[in-house]
């Protein structure tokens, strides 16, 4: 009894050793995965996909023909330009364009920071216009884009569908404010425009990544603390039993000593 008792306690003793192993791995190994995934995460801001810059462009085209404005697009992250468009295609700006004497153009600055940084990710979003048209008749077209869910959280989330779904937009926005008339049935926003702007975007993960590491984390040590709580538990109780069985006595009475 004496060699298969020691044996027992041997053996808990290398099982609770590597159970503190495995917490203290954890304990170290989670920060620095949350470290590795938040310090490699890009801060670059994407732009509109192919997809959504080609089915933008025909709509401000058939606008732009039924109401003589032009209809552009500028999305930059601060000072470095990610995308533009118009009318007159992808890649092409209505601004100082003599085809565009008349024109207006929805404009986004989009600055993603990293994990570690305390500054939250921004958007900046604006509408110009050509000279002829008066800043008293841009104000209420930009303030209106948010009536179609374009606000700063939308363009943080999803600046490419967001910049191209603004200026689809535009037309309707110019007719309500007397600039034109409204724009033909094709350059509604209703078809072709791009995919709908998808729920949770890109700024919510990234905020949390961390928290759902460590909680993913803390979950896994306190299950294995359990698991080897329950099966020390269920030892101690099989070694109790043959114990008691042993000092026991015919008819179940303990024998006495001599």
């Amino acid at each position: 009894m004496t060699g298969k008792s020691a044996a027992a306690k041997a053996k808990e003793k290398r099982n609770t050793t590597v159970v503190w192993i495995v917490v203290i791995l954890l304990c170290v190994g989670v920060p620095i995965a949350i470290g590795i995934v938040n310090g490699s995460e890009s801060t670059d801001v994407p732009g509109p996909t192919t997809e959504q810059r080609n089915a933008t462009v025909p709509l401000l085209a058939s606008a732009s023909d039924g109401q003589g404005i032009c209809y552009g697009w500028v999305l930059s992250d601060w000072g470095d330009e990610i995308s533009v468009g118009s009318n007159l295609g992808d890649g092409t700006p209505v601004r100082d364009d003599p085809r565009c004497p008349r024109w207006i153009e929805v404009s986004a600055v989009v600055h993603y920071t990293s994990a570690s940084s305390e500054s939250r990710d921004s958007a900046r979003i604006g509408v110009n216009g050509s000279d002829d048209i008066e800043r008293a008749d841009l104000y209420p077209i930009a303030s209106g884009l948010s009536r179609f869910g374009l606000d700063e959280d939308a363009f943080v989330d999803e600046p490419g569908w967001a910049i191209t779904r603004a200026t689809t937009v535009l037309p309707l926005l110019a007719a309500e404010v007397g600039l034109a008339e409204p724009a033909p049935t094709a350059a509604t926003p209703a078809a072709g425009t791009p995919a709908p702007l998808p729920s949770a975007g890109n700024d919510l993960l990234r905020d949390r990544k961390g928290w759902l590491f460590s909680a993913a984390g803390l979950l896994l040590v306190a299950a294995l603390f359990i698991t080897v709580g329950v099966r020390q538990r269920n030892r101690q109780l099989r070694g109790a039993v043959p114990a008691q069985r042993a000092g026991a006595g015919p008819a179940g009475r303990t024998r006495r000593g001599a």
